[in-house]
């Protein structure tokens, strides 16, 4: 038989991206692998990754796989192997020096390419969203206009470019046809979303005004853009799940003009001020760069100064790697040592685990909405788990009540209704 696999990189676009490189592949007739090993025995197998340059380390662990390629090309020698997604943008000539056993280099927002690459090998037809899936990627753009300085999204995406509303709502109603039950809005910086005379705002209504039991999310919203309209939007829209992710990136101005940010850390607490009024129970995490180039201590200081203040549910805490061809990488030394980065995050991490435990520690007695294992005010590394009380196991695929008994740092433990 003839099968594919994806390898998935990076963030909720690449997974986007992913699914439809997926439907792409099975509309060619190819069936989904269930891993790579599984690709051995395949009559014409595909192997895909889908890749990340936002950190070294997500390259790093590309480059990893050279030895585990070879010997799959050794047991199958008719695997197809191809790289597409952020780390095109080095050059094919580049990539191929460091990737000598992938066949293909093929730009995301290119993919279709695949079609002449590939011969269809049956009439099987593909689609977009499995049934039964209860999570579903809805993109509303691709690619930034904001060029933080540290970034390499817009060199790796390209401009912002705004899908149309009919597109995102039709994708919604398919996914919704196919028993999802959670809809993610997905951008680099989804909030600037803009098509003619349509905010994000005004879709984000759009969406909620879709029949149908289930819960919108989205990321990554800019501060910048944060209008109050939207927040007026998310406070008034029922099926808007109560969390957000709003990176701040730094607690200090002089290092969020140096990163290209343009906004002030008290711009940021004001907006957090605001939201936090008109949807008084809403999770909130943050994205957060340590040891950006010259960032003193004293600097850092202030970014642990604003998670004790703002008291986060959770952050996603980087160390700086410079990204080549970022503004970054060429006007500024990665001057702060790795060891120093570390004690930054860890120190960092010290003060969540804290405000984390005692934001859960709030919701013990209170009865909340869950959807496999997670409350509409959690997004992130299943903080909040809500398993059955008899069996342990999470109810799949479906909403239920569940009261709140006992809180950890980064879970809940609950009794099902």
């Amino acid at each position: 038989m003839s099968k594919y696999f994806i390898t998935t990189f990076g963030c909720q676009a690449n997974t986007a991206d992913s699914e439809k490189t997926a439907e792409l592949m099975e509309n060619l007739g190819y069936g989904r692998a269930e891993n790579i090993d599984d690709l051995i025995s395949a009559k014409n197998p595909v192997l895909i990754f889908n890749t990340c340059s936002v950190r070294q380390k997500a390259e790093d662990r590309v480059f990893g796989f050279n030895n585990k390629l070879r010997q799959l090309k050794i047991v199958n020698c008719k695997l197809k192997i191809v790289l597409t997604g952020c780390m095109m943008h080095y050059s094919e000539k580049e990539l191929k020096k460091r990737l000598p056993l992938f066949d293909y280099f093929i730009d995301i927002k290119k993919i279709d390419k695949l079609k002449k690459i590939l011969k269809p090998v049956s009439n099987v037809a593909g689609r977009t969203w499995q049934v039964g899936k209860p999570s579903a990627l809805v993109p509303v753009s691709n690619g930034c206009d904001k060029f933080c300085s540290y970034c390499i999204v817009p060199l790796a995406r390209g401009r912002e470019i705004s899908r149309t509303v009919i597109d995102i709502v039709s994708d919604v109603k398919k996914a919704i046809a196919n028993e999802a039950k959670e809809i993610w809005l997905l951008g680099q910086t989804v909030n600037s979303y803009k098509n003619n005379y349509v905010k994000f705002h005004d879709l984000l209504r759009l969406v909620n005004d879709i029949p149908g039991d289930f819960w919108i999310r989205f990321t990554s919203p800019h501060p910048k853009d944060f209008s109050d309209e939207l927040i007026k939007a998310m406070a008034e829209c029922e099926k808007f799940a109560h969390y957000i992710n709003l990176p701040v990136q730094s607690g200090n101005n002089t290092v969020l003009k140096r990163m290209g940010r343009p906004y002030t850390v008290g711009h940021y607490k004001k907006l957090i001020k605001k939201i936090r009024k008109a949807i008084p129970d809403i999770a909130i995490s943050t994205d957060v760069i340590v040891g950006f180039p010259d960032e003193t201590r004293k600097q850092f200081e202030d970014t642990k100064k604003l998670f004790e203040e703002i008291r986060f549910d959770m952050a996603f805490i980087s160390e700086y790697s410079p990204r080549p061809k970022t503004t970054a990488a060429k006007m500024f030394k990665d001057d702060v040592p790795h060891k120093e980065k570390e004690r930054r995050k860890n120190e960092l991490n010290e003060i969540l685990k804290k405000t984390a435990l005692e934001n859960n520690k709030k919701l013990v007695g209170k009865i909340v909405k869950v959807l496999n294992g997670r409350t509409e005010g959690n997004k992130p590394i299943g903080m909040m788990n809500v398993k059955h009380s008899m069996s342990n196991k999470i109810i799949k695929n479906e909403f239920v009540l569940a009261k709140i008994v006992k809180a950890n740092i980064w879970s809940l433990k609950g009794k099902l209704l």
